[in-house]
C-alpha cells in the first residue's frame, strides 16, 4: 500500500505524456499575473512621475471640472450653481428680475451711446448728452428701488422661513445684465408668470 514503485511502472509514467487542456477560444493567451504584479501597474498608471506630470495632470482634471460646471450652469442645471445662486431665495430674486423689462439692463449700451454724445465737440450735443446720462441715473435709481420694494415684499409672503440676506442686491446686480448674458439662464420669459 505505502510500498515503492516499482521500476518498470515508474517507466510506464514517464513515457506516458501528460494531456494538456484544451486552450480556451478567445483566451488572453498569456499567465495570469500575480497580485503584486497587477497592483504595481496599476500604481505606476496613476502616480505621476515627477512634479511636472502631477502639475500637468491636475490641471487637466481642474479643467474638465471648470467645463462640466460651466456647462451645466449655462443649462440651468441647478447641481452646477455656485453657492451665491443657490437656494428657493436666490431662485425667487431671479424669476422676479427676469420677469420684467428694466431700463438698467440697457445700461451698458446706453452708457456708450452717452458718451458718444459728449465727445461731440458741439456745445449743444454735449449738453445733451449730460442731460440724458442724469435722466438715465435717476431711471435706473426710481427702478432699482421700485425692484427692490417688490422683492423684499414677496420674500416676505413667500419664503417667510428662509434668510433674506443679500438678495436685493443680488436681484440689483443680475438687473444690470444684458437679459442674454445673464447666468444662470433666465428659466422665464419677460412678461410672463414665474414658475414655481
Amino acid at each position: 500500500m505505502f510500498g515503492r514503485i516499482s521500476r518498470s511502472a515508474a517507466r510506464d509514467a514517464e513515457t506516458v505524456e501528460p494531456t494538456s487542456a484544451p486552450a480556451k477560444a478567445g483566451g488572453k493567451g498569456r499567465p495570469t499575473p500575480k497580485r503584486r504584479e497587477a497592483e504595481r501597474g496599476r500604481r505606476r498608471a496613476v502616480t505621476p512621475q515627477n512634479r511636472k506630470e502631477a502639475y500637468r495632470q491636475t490641471r487637466a482634471r481642474q479643467r474638465e471640472e471648470r467645463q462640466r460646471a460651466v456647462s451645466g450652469l449655462r443649462a440651468g442645471d441647478e447641481r452646477h450653481f455656485p453657492p451665491r445662486d443657490q437656494g428657493p431665495v436666490r431662485k425667487y430674486a431671479r424669476d422676479m428680475v427676469d420677469t420684467r423689462r428694466s431700463i438698467a439692463e440697457y445700461f451698458l449700451p446706453l452708457a456708450v451711446l452717452i458718451l458718444v454724445l459728449t465727445l461731440i465737440r458741439d456745445e449743444q450735443v454735449r449738453l445733451i448728452g449730460s442731460a440724458l446720462w442724469m435722466a438715465l441715473v435717476i431711471v435706473i435709481v426710481i427702478d432699482s428701488v421700485v425692484l427692490a420694494m417688490r422683492l423684499r415684499r414677496g420674500l416676505r409672503r413667500t419664503l417667510t422661513g428662509e434668510s433674506h440676506k443679500g438678495a436685493i442686491l443680488y436681484a440689483l446686480m443680475r438687473s444690470m445684465q444684458i437679459r442674454r448674458m445673464r447666468v444662470p439662464p433666465p428659466r422665464v420669459k419677460a412678461g410672463r408668470r414665474r414658475r414655481r
